[in-house]
């Protein structure tokens, strides 16, 4: 067993791997100052993006649920990887070889499990792709692909793939690279057959690999390509299942091929089927993605967020397409049921004659399926209109129990303004002409939902909190993001403040933790660069709130309207200082008032010379900082 990676390793990697490049992979990031970028986080829910990244520290912070660290941390994280996980992850991200303490690299036998299923997975698409144009039985998938317009660039384009007949084909294939058994059932490549042995879980079916958002292959889907009846050959579409790697919860296929697309245009368009996301990409709506042999649920709901950076802006779209049938009609109520997770808006577009992208695709070209997402209806009205086309809206009756029924979608609606507004436009699709009644029946209803239950409470988790009013602790705080942040501008100033200029007690500790490394300027001539120096810095701080602390000072936005300069540093140490001045005046002010100038003459000048001293001190400071009147 290979011992630890080697120290050099780490550091190069961290390096190659820019936190900023790593984390777009999975968060929609936006600017937030010369270095900082924001985003909501992937580790909470929030209405409102607290998750920041400092390109020039290498760290993120989220200021709602606290989760901060390095590149690593958030690998780490995000996957719930080991640190040596996390690493080769990365490390084959960079293209960089990881030797180990004690012999030992990561091109043999000591990856993780992990990078050994990714492995497996990434030959297994190469080796899908290679059988679609070699295998005699691939005509039956080339024949699926061009009836529905196809050609090969396309099928390249999104790694089609074909699982050919025979019972054992890839699992051979991956036995010769030297992966075990153990590792194909586990990864959901192969199974134990009948009689025992290892058999490929695909057979006969076209083949499409599904990334994550980081573009590495986790699993397939399969369509059975079968159509005569052949016994056992299995269900239409066929997924593979839980494992290590595959999630299909939190997976939506061309998720990766679309991110960029969908942070530029502020829109995702949901669709069903892996051929209705080529199809829709190929028509130029190069949003589209699908969810992977499940229905549209929470967890999709919160990587689409975090795609469209969805925030109370609500300047972005989710689309969701339905067949116009039955079926559709029930997708959309369960799509409903996860509207008002969202922050933006939502809508549907239901092509009239019941077709899905592909079909419409087929027979109408590109411009067919762009006019289909233009002529998107909001979600809400989409919802409704379905539940009052189950009555019979020609008798008062019919009328009465479909606004019986539509009440709780509106009562739903976040907005009181948009319940208002739909509570109108029920009043007109149900023919009453009495809007005062129809808004009077659906607020009825909704003091019937709340039941006597409490009130619900806004939460301000995910929230960023602003700073606090107080002036000190804004002042303290700046000093200690420049100490971090710009060391080598900060450092000359920044070791001449005293611990006790800190009142908060975690800016103290800050300071004492740099103070026990010998100051900025030690630890800056021992590091090199700000990136290590943050990096020692919480490597000292063995409390891990006070490492959490200073991974968000080395995050947080400095307050500066221009770029950091001497200037700007030495105001705000100056500041420090000033206030430390002025707590001392204040103290002795009270002092002076409680001598007696006759019996305590000498110590009451003693007292107010010093104070005069203190006083022309102030004045200094304040010439040189911003708090100069």
């Amino acid at each position: 067993m290979a011992g630890r990676i080697r120290d050099a390793d780490v550091a190069l990697v961290r390096e190659r791997s820019p936190i900023a490049d790593v984390v777009s992979e999975h968060v929609q990031l936006r600017p937030a100052g010369r270095n900082e970028l924001v985003g909501l986080c992937p580790f909470h829910e929030e209405k409102s993006p607290s998750f920041y990244v400092n390109v020039a520290t290498g760290l993120f912070h989220c200021f709602g649920c606290q989760q901060g660290g390095d590149v690593y941390s958030f690998i780490r994280e995000i996957d719930g990887l080991s640190f040596r996980e996390a690493a080769e992850r990365l490390a084959r991200r960079a293209g960089v070889t990881l030797t180990f303490e004690g012999g030992g690299t990561t091109d043999r036998t000591v990856s993780s499990q992990r990078q050994r299923l990714l492995e497996a997975h990434r030959i297994a698409a190469e080796f899908y792709a290679e059988q679609l144009g070699a295998h005699p039985s691939a005509r039956a998938g080339w024949d699926f692909l061009t009836a529905r317009g196809f050609d090969l660039t396309a099928a390249q384009r999104f790694g089609v793939g074909y699982a050919p007949t025979g019972w054992d084909t890839l699992t051979r294939h991956l036995l010769s690279r030297r992966f075990t058994g153990e590792e194909l059932v586990l990864g959901g490549l192969s199974k134990q057959g009948a009689r025992g042995g290892l058999i490929d879980r695909f057979h006969h079916r076209l083949m499409w690999p599904i990334r994550d958002l980081a573009s590495e292959v986790v699993g397939f889907g399969g369509r059975r390509l079968a159509e005569d009846g052949t016994p056992n050959a299995g269900p239409k579409y066929l997924n593979t299942p839980e494992t290590p790697l595959f999630k299909k919860a939190s997976l939506l296929y061309g998720a990766e091929l679309a991110r960029r697309d969908i942070a530029r245009r502020y829109q995702v368009v949901v669709v069903e089927g892996y051929t209705d996301v080529m199809a829709c990409h190929l028509a130029g709506v190069t949003t589209a993605v699908a969810t992977c042999g499940t229905a549209f649920g929470p967890e999709h709901v919160a990587v689409v967020r975090r795609l469209l950076m969805d925030s109370d802006e609500r300047r972005g779209e989710v689309i969701f397409t339905f067949d116009g049938d039955a079926a559709g009609q029930k997708a959309a109520l369960r799509a409903f049921e996860h509207e008002e997770r969202f922050a933006t808006q939502t809508f549907v577009a239901v092509e009239p004659a019941g077709l899905d992208p592909c079909e419409l695709w087929m027979r109408g070209g590109d411009a067919a399926v762009r006019e289909l997402v233009a002529r998107r209806v909001p979600l809400v009205e989409f919802a409704i209109r379905g539940v009052l086309g189950r009555y019979d809206l020609d008798t008062t009756e019919g009328r009465l129990a479909a606004l019986d029924a539509a009440a709780p979608l509106i009562n739903r609606i976040k907005d009181a303004g948009l319940r208002h507004g739909y509570a109108v436009n029920l009043d007109r699709w149900l023919g009453f002409l009495d809007e005062r009644f129809v808004a009077r029946r659906v607020a009825e209803h909704r003091a019937q939902q709340a039941g006597g239950r409490p009130a619900a409470v806004a939460s301000a988790v995910g929230r960023r909190e602003p700073a606090a009013a107080d002036p000190v602790v804004i002042v303290e705080r700046e000093a200690l993001k420049l100490a971090v942040q710009f060391p080598g501008l900060a450092g000359p100033m920044f070791d001449t403040l005293a611990p006790e200029m800190f009142t908060v007690p975690a800016h103290r500790a800050v300071r004492e933790l740099i103070a026990g490394l010998g100051g900025v300027g030690g630890g800056l001539a021992r590091t090199g660069d700000v990136a290590a120096w943050v990096t020692e810095l919480s490597a000292a701080a063995t409390e891990e709130g006070l490492r959490r602390f200073v991974t968000a000072l080395a995050v947080e936005r400095v307050l500066c309207d221009h770029d950091v300069d001497d200037r700007y540093v030495d105001e705000q140490m100056s500041r420090v200082q000033e206030l430390h001045v002025t707590r001392r005046i204040t103290d002795l002010k009270s002092r002076v008032q409680r001598l007696n100038p006759v019996t305590d003459a000498e110590a009451f000048n003693r007292a107010y010379g010093e104070l005069i001293a203190l006083e022309q001190h102030k004045h200094q400071l304040r010439e040189r900082g911003v708090g100069a009147a």
